[in-house]
């Protein structure tokens, strides 16, 4: 069986997640990029030694407290640019080994809009109003300010719907959401 690879994304709280649990349902395997970045970042992981070198102040207990990184570089752009330097060829290199290992549709959820090791990948892109991502994120216990933080370092709704091939709407409840999904699965099994 050929290999079909989709990128899932969207901005933060657009439910990416509940999309690629879908998808999974719907027998679609799924890659969850966090996952990976978490993986990479744990204290046998490959980026461990240079973030914790690099922030030293976000290490506790032996291990990367991924919240107080976060507060440290979504308030800096010049620092998340150096955490990303550091994560994202060890990310992208388990992603592709994942991918390599895969047969039929493999969907790939990860935050960005144009990653270098996506290029010419089609994107499935969750879409949701920004006044509602950010009532999500509060809703999860995030931060309002840390969540308009994140939400200011990410694309614009205008600019992920630009670079999508296929878009979930996600502006109304699960139900809702499942129905788009069970619609956009066999999409993505008809890409070449």
């Amino acid at each position: 069986m050929s290999r079909v690879v989709w990128q899932l994304s969207g901005g933060i709280g657009s439910g990416k997640s509940t999309v690629r649990r879908l998808l999974e349902e719907e027998g679609v395997a799924a890659i969850d990029a966090d996952s990976v970045g978490h993986d990479v970042l744990a204290p046998d992981g490959p980026a461990f030694a240079e973030v914790a070198e690099r922030w030293p102040g976000v290490v506790r207990d032996g291990r990367i407290d991924r919240r107080a990184l976060a507060a440290r570089v979504f308030a800096d752009p010049a620092e998340l640019a150096g955490l990303e330097a550091i994560t994202h060829p060890h990310i992208f290199a388990r992603i592709t080994r994942m991918i390599d290992e895969a047969e039929g549709v493999v969907v790939v959820e990860i935050p960005l809009l144009d990653p270098p090791a996506f290029a010419g990948i089609p994107k499935l892109i969750v879409d949701c109003p920004d006044p509602l991502r950010l009532e999500r994120l509060i809703e999860r216990g995030m931060p309002e300010q840390d969540a308009r933080a994140r939400m200011a370092v990410q694309p614009s709704r205008a600019a992920w719907l630009a670079k999508a091939d296929l878009v979930v709407p996600n502006d109304g409840d699960l139900d809702g959401l499942r129905e788009a999904v069970r619609m956009v699965a066999p999409l993505l099994r008809g890409r070449k």
